[in-house]
């Protein structure tokens, strides 16, 4: 057998652990991790820091704002990290893989039920009908919460809205988000003319694809956000799964743009209502809410594509930490790289924005679904309790349901 490595000597507290312990007490984890990101690393924290002091709280800190920077989603990687403290590199892929399995599963289960039984049924269907206008809201109240701690001043707030209005106009997101982020970090250096002249190339880049497409001839555009009606290939829905994960920066909510631009949009996978009624899934399991992307595969391409998808999805997670975690903790100390990761992140909730427009005219399309919609929102508003995700999300079902 070969030894686990030593990642605690850094920390006296940190406890050396057998690799099943480590599985069961993340798996533990797993199906306690209801409520979001916030509930979920709030849990791992009180155990683990307050209760059993694995690391200081100042070693948390440290740790948890090098992953808010980076892609994936923190729960997830805060496990791998734990693990990996406790059981080198082998305890840190069983920490992740307990933390995700519960989740997972139980995502696949809904995911089969979803495609063999539909939404032929009336009381089926009404229940979707209500969560969509939930998950709706949930997203709307994301944009809020993501924006007001990523968007500190003036610039990323514009950068934000030409972000939402570049995606909205049909521009490739990855020209928007270079755009975002290398304007950004000339603004910071006060270089406002090379700032101006970079930012005219990649728009004048953005841009053209999108008035190729509308001088096009009518009958080559394909309206793929109303119907679904492609086959992808298993390799297709891992290579969106990764894109995603390797652009989910501060949060699963991030993963939404990525993942709909290649199911919906581009790809034809899934419709909108079929995507709204994904998030609707991810929002009350006790998982991550990327966990979303297992449903996009499996209605895709079944039990390989909801795997493909779930596995290139988390495969960043895994292996940021894995590989070298304390090589990016001294790489983000780097100004450059902050400022770069800040417009990409404004560039991010831009399109996080443009996505809850697609969203909305989805699946608000009824007065009782915008009545509830409303309402919804100010629940998130007004409480700010860290199971209020998936309790919004079951009530607006169930008022569905009802109305």
């Amino acid at each position: 057998m070969i030894p686990a490595e030593d990642f605690s000597n850094v920390e006296p507290g940190a406890p050396r652990e057998g690799r099943g312990r480590i599985f069961r007490r993340f798996l533990r984890f797993g199906l306690l991790a209801w409520g979001g990101p916030v509930a979920q690393i709030a849990m791992i924290r009180r155990e683990l820091v307050e209760e059993e002091r694995w690391v200081s709280p100042e070693r948390f800190n440290r740790t948890l704002a090098v992953y808010q920077v980076l892609p994936g989603p923190e729960a997830h990687e805060l496990c791998v990290y734990f693990g990996l403290l406790a059981g080198g590199r082998v305890g840190g892929l069983l920490a992740g893989l307990g933390f995700m399995l519960p989740g997972l599963f139980l995502m696949l289960a809904l995911s089969a039920f979803y495609v063999s039984v539909g939404l032929s049924s009336p009381l089926v269907a009404a229940l979707f009908a209500g969560a969509q206008a939930g998950v709706v809201a949930v997203v709307v109240r994301a944009v809020h919460r993501i924006g007001s701690g990523a968007l500190r001043d003036v610039w990323l707030i514009v950068l934000a809205v030409v972000a939402a209005g570049a995606e909205l106009a049909g521009a490739h997101f990855a020209l928007s988000l270079a755009f975002c982020g290398v304007v950004y970090v000339l603004v910071r250096r006060r270089r406002f003319v090379a700032a101006v002249v970079v930012g005219a190339v990649i728009a004048a880049a953005a841009a053209f694809p999108v008035v190729r497409g509308r001088t096009a001839p009518a009958e080559t555009v394909t309206p793929r956000a109303a119907v679904a009606h492609a086959t992808p290939t298993v390799p297709a829905i891992f290579g969106s799964g990764l894109e995603a994960g390797l652009l989910t920066f501060g949060g699963a909510y991030t993963a939404i743009p990525f993942v709909r631009k290649d199911a919906v949009e581009r790809g034809g996978w899934l419709t909108d209502r079929q995507f709204l009624d994904g998030l609707a899934l991810g929002g009350i399991l006790p998982a991550p809410l990327i966990i979303f992307g297992t449903f996009v595969g499996y209605v895709a391409g079944g039990l390989p594509g909801g795997l493909a998808m779930t596995f290139g999805i988390f495969l960043p997670a895994f292996a940021i930490t894995l590989v070298g975690h304390e090589t990016l903790e001294r790489v983000v100390e780097n100004r450059s790289l902050h400022d770069f990761l800040d417009g990409v992140t404004a560039g991010v909730v831009g399109l996080i924005a443009a996505t809850s427009v697609h969203l909305f005219r989805a699946g608000i399309g009824t007065v009782p679904q915008f009545v509830l919609f409303a309402a919804a929102l100010a629940v998130l508003y007004l409480w700010p309790a860290r199971a209020a995700v998936a309790v919004v999300v079951l009530l607006a079902a169930l008022t569905g349901l009802l109305l």
